[in-house]
């Protein structure tokens, strides 16, 4: 059970290079200051900050002195502001400025009713597990909260790797590569390569091969507790592997990459009427027709 409380100590975070961050994180600010909250700005503020008429804080700060960050922008803000913040226990809030958005569900429009409930303690905490990545023989562990991607890095060029689950061979794959993603991940790279889309409670990890050379190949669904063994046995090959399309590393040769579930967990915060399924129905076009039916209905009768 995770302890709800009032948040009093706000960080706000963006990668994004929209002026409108700036613009919403101003909005923010006078929020919080309204609320008697202490204001902080990450150092990802700098490119809006070229008058200096903010100061930026570094992120050990921010560690020290936060009880919640906000992040502003799209899934792709909110990536990076989980692996720098939420992976160190700080719980995250979205302010959406993309189009698709899973994770950052707080319209520009919604911020004042929003996050004045969110601040008061009306809220729900959803708890996401990161993915970990090590290549044998090297210490750097990788973090990932949608997917690990590893893929040949050319176009129409296949590699070929044995895949182990709980150390038992599974198969042995030709392929573009494969997406090893997290229930936050199927409604990211995963989806776009006819990957199914996982509810985020679920305990659970998938594998998708990219273009595979087979004619039965599908995704593969397994416990979010095994442990994944890629195994890349051919000493001429060359493969890039990714995170979250974010961090990247060229492999060459032999190799043994290493794939489970981290004890790290990200608390994502939303509004208390938060609603995977509609996030869906609204950002996958679910029931699209159903919803234009009613407007020409409701236009019929005006």
């Amino acid at each position: 059970m995770v302890e709800m409380k009032n948040f009093k100590r706000v960080a706000l975070f963006t990668s994004s290079k929209d002026t409108r961050a700036k613009v919403i994180a101003d909005q923010i600010q006078e929020i919080l200051i309204n609320l008697k909250c202490q204001v902080l700005y990450d150092e990802s503020f700098k490119r809006h900050n070229k008058d200096g008429l903010f100061k930026t804080s570094k992120k050990n700060t921010i560690l020290k002195n936060s009880d919640l960050v906000i992040a502003i922008g799209g899934d792709g803000a909110m990536l990076s502001c989980s692996r720098e913040y939420g992976a160190n226990g700080l719980p995250i809030l979205g302010i959406n400025l993309g189009k698709l958005g899973f994770l950052t569900d707080i319209a520009p429009k919604e911020i004042a009713t929003k996050l004045i409930e969110v601040l008061n303690g009306s809220y729900e905490i959803d708890e996401r597990f990161f993915i970990q990545t090590k290549i044998k023989d090297k210490k750097e562990t990788f973090l990932s909260l949608n997917e690990v991607v590893i893929h040949s890095g050319a176009i129409a060029q296949l590699i070929e790797f044995d895949l182990f689950i709980d150390n038992i061979f599974v198969y042995r794959q030709k392929a573009d590569g494969l997406i090893v993603n997290s229930p936050t991940g199927s409604t990211a790279y995963s989806l776009s390569g006819g990957g199914p889309i996982v509810h985020p409670n679920l305990n659970a990890i998938t594998l998708l091969p990219m273009f595979p050379h087979s004619l039965s190949s599908s995704p593969l669904i397994v416990g979010a507790d095994s442990s994944i063994q890629i195994k890349i046995s051919d000493k001429n090959t060359s493969a890039q592997l990714s995170f979250d399309s974010h961090n990247s590393m060229s492999l060459k040769g032999i190799q043994e990459i290493n794939i489970c579930k981290s004890k790290s967990m990200l608390k994502l915060v939303h509004p208390i009427d938060h609603d995977f399924y509609d996030g869906c129905r609204n950002k996958l076009g679910w029931s699209s027709n159903i919803t234009n039916l009613e407007k020409q209905n409701e236009n019929s009768k005006t």
